[in-house]
């Protein structure tokens, strides 16, 4: 069976387990062999980072083609217009193109929330606002450069969502594993998602409308 962690990741930690520079990686929080990210979440962004065993499982979370829903806490100097909120909705173009459309909305400062550190630093005359933004692509530092282009810088960057799997229950550094379903007796345990198979029968192939060569073709045999 495939294993999957779930961790939240603190803030300062690279989602690696090695560096050669000394500085803070998963190896600190996460003391299960053989288990490796699945996808980023940059030294100064926080939470969600799912772990596994499995290649398949990795490659179905982390690949951008399989567009899965990742859903973001943003903390952004200002506040938003309407107009900003439309654009990320829209999407915006970027320096390597544009992105997809983004789920965006406002919201209240987010319940129980720990305090980062170092605490952000905010400037006293700008007022900040927190987004929930939910993305299905992968480009690096996506949601600060989207937010930048838009004209709301970010300060604090909590990932909330990884599909169905949030960090509810998990404070900063702290991981739990989950139980994955179970195959059904003789059969293997994929980890892809199978592509869906329309029901029915096969459809047949429009006939060519009959022409006056091909009804002499006819006539002929």
């Amino acid at each position: 069976m495939p294993r999957l962690i779930l961790l939240n990741k603190p803030y300062g930690v690279l989602p690696q387990f090695t560096d050669d520079q000394g500085r803070p990686t998963l190896a600190a929080h996460v003391p299960i062999p053989g288990v490796y990210a699945a996808g980023r979440l940059d030294r100064d962004s926080e939470g969600l980072l799912a772990l596994s065993d499995d290649g398949a499982l990795i490659a179905r979370i982390a690949a951008p083609k399989n567009k899965m829903a990742k859903t973001y806490w943003v903390q952004v100097e200002g506040v938003p217009t309407d107009a900003a909120l439309a654009a990320l909705r829209a999407g915006v173009t970027l320096k390597d193109g544009p992105t997809l459309p983004a789920e965006v909305e406002r919201i209240d400062e987010p319940a129980d929330l720990w305090p980062r550190d170092p605490p952000v630093r905010f400037r006293a005359a700008i007022p900040t606002s927190w987004l929930a933004l939910t993305l299905r692509e992968g480009r690096n530092r996506q949601v600060r450069r989207m937010t930048a282009a838009v004209g709301f810088p970010t300060l604090r960057l909590i990932r909330w969502s990884i599909g169905d799997w949030t960090l509810d229950g998990l404070a900063p550094g702290q991981w739990r594993e989950v139980t994955l379903p179970q195959p059904e007796p003789g059969k293997p345990q994929r980890t892809r998602a199978a592509s869906a198979k329309p029901e029915g029968p096969k459809p047949q192939r429009p006939r060519k409308p009959a022409t006056p060569a091909t009804n002499a073709r006819k006539r002929r045999r």
